[in-house]
């Protein structure tokens, strides 16, 4: 892997490109509002209007949000894609710039796994 001053920069403007879209942003926000928002809205409403069980609920899950195990952020993103290709089926930037990424990800862990099955026929 190539961390070199430009090779980063380049990852980091294709980065922000891809995250700071608009169109994303708005399918975050949305899956944001599926996976977490509820619970703090819970938490606030059932505290305002003195409903016990939902504050109980929202405080609960939203409790459970910060210990470092669960998955949400990554839940989060994935609902965020399925709703951009949902709502937003021709934004061919954003897509592209994903297409790639996932084709990257697949060729560097075909490259781990023929590298680990290489270092075990050495054994």
């Amino acid at each position: 892997m190539d961390f070199s001053r430009e090779n980063v920069k380049k990852k980091l403007k294709k980065f922000a490109r891809f995250f700071l879209n608009p169109r994303l942003l708005l399918c975050l926000g949305i899956a944001w509002m599926i996976t977490n928002g509820w619970s703090y809205i819970f938490t606030a409403c059932g505290a305002y209007f003195g409903i016990t069980w939902m504050t109980a609920v929202g405080a609960a899950y939203a409790g459970f949000l910060w210990f470092p195990f669960t998955p949400e952020k990554i839940i989060t993103v994935i609902i965020a894609i399925f709703l951009l290709r949902l709502l937003f089926p021709n934004d061919k930037n954003t897509l592209l710039v994903l297409k790639e990424e996932l084709a990257s990800a697949k060729a560097a862990f075909r490259r781990f796994r023929e590298k680990r099955k290489e270092k075990k026929e050495s054994e």
